[in-house]
């Protein structure tokens, strides 16, 4: 019922800068949560960023001042703006999102595809 589609990732040198984005669709009645993920190889999926409906945001300490979470709730869109990338950065990014779809009852959480983002040194 509820389709997320993201872009963005790709290649950078270390110390430069990708926006990702992710926008979900579908018979869509309100969304809480927005979220990004990632997930390294050998490594567990660890939350990155969060905003709730009001514009509150929550970050992974290894990204606070690098990493920016925007959602244009308009367009049903999330944003992960990423600066200064690092090495450590590299990884398959996930947007998750709460949505409540036409007819439902209760919010699900729902993932995107992912994308990945490499940064070489």
């Amino acid at each position: 019922q509820v389709q997320l589609v993201e872009s963005g990732g790709g290649l950078v040198q270390a110390g430069g800068s990708l926006r990702l984005s992710c926008a979900a669709s579908g018979s869509i009645f309100s969304i809480n949560a927005m979220a990004w993920y990632r997930q390294a190889p050998g490594k567990q999926r660890e939350l990155v960023g969060r905003i709730n409906s009001g514009g509150s945001t929550i970050y992974a300490d290894s990204v606070k001042g690098r990493f920016t979470i925007a959602r244009d709730n308009a367009k049903n869109t999330v944003y992960l703006q990423m600066n200064s990338l690092k090495p450590e950065d590299t990884a398959v990014y996930y947007c998750n999102v709460g949505a409540l779809y036409s007819g439902g009852i209760v919010y699900t959480a729902y993932w995107g595809q992912g994308t990945q983002v490499t940064v070489s040194s």
